[in-house]
């Protein structure tokens, strides 16, 4: 299968393709001898499985160490829960930091409805 074709079914671009393959979310793929990247169907269930996880809020990084942990025979529900633990607390300081934002946003325009805008200097 050629580089467009992995593409076209994992649903991304032929430059993510790349990225993966030169950030090591993919292996290296077989070349022929024109120089073409020869790529199997199980390439494009890996960058599935890498976008899902990144969907999922892991970092590249960690979706890199988890296929490479995965490739390695040593991954288990339990010894990987600990990522999703992380994408967990993330998510929780996003979501408080939202919450903050959102209430000071608030106030403001509650005090811009009754005259006193924060927004203009001097008003």
């Amino acid at each position: 299968m050629k580089i467009g074709q992995v593409a076209e079914q994992a649903g991304v671009s032929v430059d993510t393709v790349r990225f993966y393959e030169r950030r090591g979310v993919l292996p290296a793929a077989e070349r022929r001898p024109s120089g073409y990247r020869v790529f199997n169907e199980s390439t494009v269930e890996r960058i599935r499985m890498a976008k899902a996880l990144q969907d999922m809020g892991l970092t590249l990084d960690e979706v890199i160490d988890a296929l490479h942990t995965h490739d390695a025979g040593g991954a288990t529900c339990e010894s990987e829960r600990w990522r999703l633990e992380a994408v967990v607390d993330r998510l929780d300081i996003k979501i408080a930091e939202l919450v903050r934002a959102r209430q000071n946003t608030v106030d403001i325009l509650e005090d811009c409805r009754a005259g006193r805008c924060r927004l203009t200097p001097g008003q």
